[in-house]
């Protein structure tokens, strides 16, 4: 009988060995399925998130390379707390994945001209003002810790790739345009510290915050057309994983200030209404 292969060394080695990373909004959802790829790769993980029992499932999920934190993303303590753990269960720091927020709908987020105050307050807190802790934090330590480090932000094709119907929640649309920005400043200051900064923009995908989406047949049917490919509509969270593990890896190690959309064709299709 022939002898086996030799392994590929590409798919032996693990690109994410030795690396400690923190994911906010990591207990379910988009930042659970990136926390495992990551874990997958090597890395360990802390990730964070509200919910006691979304966290205490997380970290039984990732196992021993996983620890969970429950917190609030929009509290400037709980990325310091997250980074703190990772070092001490971990041993170091060095990437910070943010994938906290969600939509703010429910408390008057919507058109311009029907945006409440605080539909306005809220939704900005949640996913921007969350970012700019997470990515605060992380540069601190960063910079303490003098050997550079990855961020990677979840931004939206909302951010630049608006759709009128059924998507017009213009403050969230603000906030993710906003988190493009603060992205790519960021890269362009602390390059010279070896710190990289990154987005990824997905459309809509099948997670908890989409849930109203996902039981819309007019939705449903408009998503075949605007999300043709993989099969055509509403995306999988994992869809997402290999630019991911790509972001926090030494793979990307001359990325940054670079925005990625993995929408399942969302900015180049027009999008059919019944």
């Amino acid at each position: 009988m022939p002898s086996d292969p030799s392994p590929d060394p590409v798919k032996a080695r693990q690109r994410l060995a030795g690396s400690v990373i923190v994911v906010i909004g990591g207990t379910t959802g988009l930042g659970l399925s990136g926390a495992r790829a990551m874990v997958g790769e090597g890395a360990r993980v802390v990730v964070v998130g509200r919910n006691e029992k979304n966290a205490a499932l997380a970290e039984q999920a990732l196992g021993k390379a996983g620890a969970a934190l429950v917190g609030d993303a929009t509290v400037a303590e709980t990325a310091e707390l997250a980074i703190a753990l990772a070092g001490h269960r971990f041993g170091g720091f060095h990437g910070l994945y943010h994938v906290a927020g969600g939509s703010g709908r429910s408390h008057g987020d919507g058109p311009l001209d029907s945006i409440t105050d605080e539909g306005w307050d809220f939704t900005l807190q949640l996913n921007l003002t969350s970012v700019f802790y997470s990515n605060r934090a992380a540069v601190r330590a960063f910079l303490l810790q003098g050997k550079g480090g990855v961020v990677l932000n979840m931004g939206s094709v909302l951010g630049f790739a608006p759709a009128p119907e059924f998507f017009s929640t213009h403050a969230y649309a603000a906030a993710k345009a906003a988190i493009i920005g603060l992205t790519r400043s960021c890269a362009s200051r602390y390059a010279p510290d070896g710190i990289r900064f990154n987005v990824l923009c997905p459309a809509l995908v099948a997670t908890p915050m989409s849930r109203r989406a996902q039981l819309d047949q007019g939705i449903g049917e408009y998503m075949r057309t605007k999300q043709p490919l993989g099969g055509g509509g509403i995306g999988d969270s994992e869809d997402l994983d290999a630019a991911v593990v790509y972001f926090v890896s030494e793979d990307s190690r001359c990325a940054t200030g670079q925005v990625l959309s993995v929408d399942g064709g969302w900015a180049v299709s027009e999008g059919q209404y019944r």
